[in-house]
């Protein structure tokens, strides 16, 4: 199985969608951060979305080591974002779970693979894990999840989309 590390926002839109499975599915186990668990769960208490992180057993926090690298990624990126990097470099994470553009960006300079909530769906559509890809991406957007209206479009239209977008 790969090694994944995931930051808080495909963690907790995938439960809000009741999909948060899939990432056991597909990998078995999901390592995170000390912040992001905190964004996740402490900071959600009470939420549906983070009762279900809480439970999910598969998920393993982890620590990382390089404040120095975290205190720089800060600049551009959220502690959470920047966290789930740090841990990643540290774990030579197979892939990275990440939603945000910018986010997104700062790991490709570092080599990580990448994908987030919309890849995910999309690989279990492909795989049959989920019935209709624009009935979940309906459901990700009532969650206040932003996606284009060109990657939308281009995603149910061109069969799937830009694969760098996803």
């Amino acid at each position: 199985m790969p090694k994944v590390v995931s930051n808080s926002s495909p963690l907790i839109h995938l439960a809000k969608i009741g999909h948060l499975d899939l990432l056991k599915y597909f990998f078995d186990e999901i390592l995170v951060s000390e912040v992001v668990y905190k964004e996740c769960v402490i900071e959600g208490k009470g939420r549906e979305d983070a009762k279900k992180i809480e439970k999910a057993e598969w998920i393993e926090v982890a620590k990382i080591r390089d404040e120095n690298l975290k205190k720089a990624l800060m600049m551009v990126l959220d502690e959470g974002e920047a966290e789930a990097i740090v841990l990643a470099l540290k774990e030579s994470a197979d892939l990275i779970l990440l939603d945000d553009y910018e986010a997104r960006e700062v790991a490709r300079n570092y080599e990580l693979t990448i994908t987030g909530v919309i890849g995910i769906l999309i690989r279990a559509k492909e795989e049959g894990k989920i019935g209709s890809l624009k009935e979940e991406l309906e459901k990700l957007k009532e969650t206040g999840f932003w996606i284009s209206e060109d990657l939308y479009t281009n995603i149910l239209r061109e069969g799937y989309g830009n694969k760098n977008d996803i």
